[in-house]
């Protein structure tokens, strides 16, 4: 009964406020005799009048001060956080809420978060890691961050890294003990590390010229961060796999060997998706632009 009421209460106030028919059907669009038909229509489901009218005056009957004491603080709230959502559509502010990897969360989003954070000190990133692929209007993010493989048809995708590459790696001390796997198949004989993925162990894909095959690793540990797998790899426990771009530096130090690198072509890399472009709030907008990759 309240939502019904809600537009036939906006209209009484705004009579009692005018104290007069003529100049509130003015002030909220409507004709005369449609706003005089909507308050006796009120008057009569709440079985009190509201308004005493005569041909020359209009004014608020007792009960109907006391509702007006009542109902224009709260009719003003309520304009309040409707002109509040309003602007969300022109100025970059807000919360927005993120679903990432928390490889891309290094990758694409810490890299420009100190620039985007002066550019826009209104809005408030709530960046949440998970390796899963979500729902994002079920989980009520605004967003998301994934491989493009694993993202919704019906999503907006926008490209928001370089083509990526799978790297194969291990330590120098696992490989003083191990020999080099020069194939996909000689992952049979070593201690793979698994990274868990989506409730279940990531296969490791591999492709080169015309063959392509999948290798289910086989080892003493698996984990669902990344980091956790590169640390063991580090540690000597046996060979794991991580995003390329994101080893570079241990593989140049030393620290790691890379393997298998001709049987892992590049592909797509991550991109930033939500469900609509209809009515985006500015700060998505913002975010968008921020991110998305340009050359």
């Amino acid at each position: 009964m309240i939502r019904e009421n809600l537009a036939e209460l906006a209209a009484f106030a705004t009579v009692a406020e005018e104290r007069s028919f003529t100049r509130a059907a003015s002030r909220l669009g409507i004709s005369q005799s449609a706003l005089s038909h909507s308050i006796r229509g009120l008057e009569k489901r709440l079985g009190v009048q509201l308004l005493a009218r005569t041909t020359r005056s209009v004014s608020a009957t007792a009960a109907g001060a006391d509702l007006l004491r009542e109902l224009a603080p709260a009719l003003e709230r309520i304009r309040g956080a409707v002109a509040e959502t309003m602007q969300q559509r022109e100025r970059p502010a807000g919360r927005i809420r993120l679903i990432i990897p928390r490889t891309a969360t290094e990758m694409v989003i810490l890299p420009k978060l100190a620039a985007f954070a002066r550019a826009y000190p209104e809005i408030v990133l709530e960046v949440t890691s998970s390796n899963d692929p979500v729902d994002l209007v079920e989980g009520e993010y605004d967003a998301g961050v994934q491989l493009g493989e694993f993202i919704q048809r019906d999503m907006i995708a926008v490209r928001v890294t370089k083509e990526m590459r799978l790297a194969v790696v291990g330590s120098p001390a696992y490989f003083e003990s191990n020999p080099v796997p020069k194939r996909p198949q000689d992952l049979k004989d070593h201690a793979c590390i698994g990274f868990r993925f989506s409730k279940s162990l990531y296969r490791w894909e591999f492709e080169k010229g015309r063959k392509a095959l999948t290798v289910s690793p086989q080892g003493p540990v698996s984990f669902d961060d990344p980091d956790l797998v590169i640390q063991a790899v580090l540690d000597g426990v046996g060979i794991g796999t991580a995003m390329e771009e994101t080893l570079k530096g241990l593989i140049a130090k030393g620290r790691l060997v890379q393997v298998l690198r001709d049987w892992c072509p590049p592909f797509p890399g991550y991109f930033l998706y939500y469900p609509s472009r209809r009515n985006q709030p500015a700060a998505l907008a913002s975010l968008i632009a921020t991110l998305r990759l340009t050359d």
